[in-house]
């Protein structure tokens, strides 16, 4: 073992610490700003549709990347229950699951490390460096990210078009 591998093991727990407690600040009570649900949609729903293009002959990877996305929506239509939505004279905000959502969101982050600890491992080896679509593990995780996300980022969006229906009846 050398140095440069104890650095990497003695960082990596820094590293999700560090990871865990950005999302965790940011899984707090939010300002609903409608051009970040359009955005949050359009890049969830890329990270779903860009390994779909590339799995076409792999079924495995598909089918898992699939599974996966149909968890992340039926884990995204079960946050939605639980989360709070406030309109108040400030503006609209919605609180989501909390540890939930971090939960999810470090589910990819955990895959995406084990993804380049694993590259880093095999250097200097015959074997080739793993692609991200290489894995049915990544591509459940993957899936049940971006749909989440894509779910919630959807209905916020639809939430916030109901409230400016309600304000235009007025």
């Amino acid at each position: 073992m050398n140095l440069t591998t104890l650095a990497l093991i003695a960082l990596v727990p820094f590293l999700i610490w560090r990871v865990y407690s950005r999302l965790k600040n940011q899984m707090a009570r939010q300002r609903s700003i409608l051009s970040r649900h359009y955005t949050g949609l359009f890049v969830f729903s890329v990270m779903i549709l860009i390994p779909v293009s590339e799995l076409f002959d792999r079924p495995l990877q598909l089918a898992a990347l699939a599974a996966g996305a149909i968890a992340g929506i039926a884990l995204g239509n079960y946050g939605l229950r639980r989360t709070r939505f406030e309109e108040t004279p400030e503006g609209y905000f919605f609180s989501v699951p909390q540890r939930m959502s971090v939960l999810v969101a470090m589910l990819l982050v955990a895959r995406v490390i084990y993804l380049g600890i694993e590259i880093y491992m095999n250097q200097g080896s015959s074997q080739p460096n793993p692609r991200f679509t290489d894995s049915p593990v990544t591509m459940v995780c993957l899936g049940i990210t971006a749909a989440y996300f894509a779910t919630f980022s959807a209905s916020l969006m639809r939430w916030r078009k109901q409230k400016r229906k309600e304000i235009d009846t007025l």
